[in-house]
């Protein structure tokens, strides 16, 4: 066994909550087993940088059962040792602990690419821009990457633009089968559970000011809304703000949301969205969470920095005193709380999500020319993965008739139409 985890002898209890996740995932499955049976996985050398819990071993571990190289790392907030030892076990390289910090979590991910991986499934494109910093003679000898997030795949396109992307990427997040269903119900669903978890306290009758509404903010905005919460919407997007006000939220600027919140959900996936001064405007005891993606969304630093003070912590809950004086509860010190202290989004939902990245995978390697850029899943990958989810849900959809074919092809006025 090669690699870095806790403890090995946690392998028998991670083993069986990876099959428990399997046995709920039948895209992955399907998918899988048509990578196997093409072989178009084999002996490629795979990275997999993303939240290690149940739901990602099993992909790991169907990369690996169809032939692919596995190596593994995640960041230690968003490790379970017990997955991490189950991965371990079955024989791959697995550096992930849950103790570990910022320095360590860069060490694991600089392993990983020791591995020389020749792609990369990444989640907030931490590794696909590592190996471009540390390692760019592992960046020549790569075929690509796929990317599952928002907030990873903007510096891609970032790093497109001024022309420092040197391998083909696939947009995993932006295919319809993942963004139409992770973001909003998934993510929605478990950042709004986790935080009444963490905290311990009900939402109903709270006012919680949901900050940015993309695909998480309106998911976390239409689940808290369901349990009760008095919703308040805040944007700087025009056209996402009016979203959310025919949606039924008021929209405000987060500087006249916080002075009323009792709770205040990031997910924006940008530094410092909630800065020094909207933490000093909150009642005091509001409690302040993050559903977006990378570190100090909640601008902690700047905070502590100008004199607050953490004067007491109870498991996932810190209590910050502001230079103020005003008490503000953070929970899980900012971090993207459904996966560094929940257990991540629904397994149906992931199965979809992970379903695009297998076919991101297949896409990849199947289809030679791909230049350096950022790519798009092609919408028949995407409508497969929708077609094998809807199938086990016991769905079916219509087929397109010859007449209506035909009218989708013509640009000529059929008799009868308006003129």
């Amino acid at each position: 066994m090669t690699g870095r985890i806790a403890d090995p002898s946690l392998w028998r209890a991670g083993t069986d909550r990876i099959d428990w996740a399997r046995a709920h995932m039948p895209v992955t499955v399907v998918l899988a087993e048509r990578l196997r049976r093409s072989g178009a996985v084999a002996g490629v050398r795979i990275g997999v940088s993303d939240v290690l819990e149940p739901k990602t071993a099993a992909v790991a571990l169907a990369l690996a059962e169809a032939g692919a190289e596995v190596t593994v790392t995640s960041a230690g907030r968003n490790t379970d040792d017990e997955v991490a030892a189950a991965l371990a076990h079955a024989g791959l390289a697995v550096y992930a602990r849950a103790d570990a910090g910022r320095s360590e979590d860069r060490e694991n991910a600089l392993t990983l690419l020791d591995h020389r991986p020749e792609v990369i499934v990444d989640d907030g494109a931490s590794t696909i821009r590592l190996v471009h910093l540390e390692r760019p003679d592992v960046v020549a000898e790569m075929r690509g990457a796929t990317e599952q997030t928002t907030s990873g795949v903007r510096p891609l396109r970032r790093m497109h633009a001024e022309g420092a992307l040197r391998i083909p990427v696939i947009a995993a997040n932006d295919a319809r089968s993942k963004s139409l269903f992770d973001n909003r119900h998934g993510t929605g669903q478990s950042v709004v559970f986790a935080v009444a978890d963490v905290a311990n306290r009900s939402l109903r009758g709270a006012t919680v000011v949901v900050v940015g509404y993309g695909r998480v903010g309106s998911g976390i905005a239409e689940h808290a809304a369901a349990l009760g919460a008095r919703v308040i919407v805040t944007e700087t997007d025009p056209v996402a703000a009016l979203q959310a006000a025919f949606a039924g939220f008021p929209v405000r600027t987060l500087a006249r949301a916080a002075a009323e919140a009792d709770f205040v959900i990031s997910a924006t996936g940008i530094r410092h969205t909630v800065d020094v001064a909207h933490l000093e405007a909150l009642p005091s005891g509001a409690i302040v969470a993050v559903g977006g993606g990378v570190s100090q969304e909640i601008a902690l630093d700047a905070a502590l920095a100008v004199g607050a003070t953490e004067i007491a912590r109870d498991g996932a809950v810190s209590t910050l005193r502001m230079p103020s004086g005003s008490l503000v509860h953070v929970l899980d010190d900012g971090n993207c709380l459904n996966v560094s202290a929940a257990e991540g989004n629904p397994v149906q939902i992931m199965d979809l999500s992970f379903g695009v990245q297998l076919a991101s995978v297949e896409y990849l390697l199947t289809t030679p020319g791909l230049g350096a850029a950022v790519h798009e899943l092609p919408r028949g990958a995407d409508d497969e993965v929708a077609a094998i989810a809807l199938a086990s849900f016991g769905g079916t959809v219509d087929t397109v008739s010859a007449a209506q074919r035909e009218f989708l092809a013509s640009w000529i006025a059929a008799e009868g139409d308006d003129e």
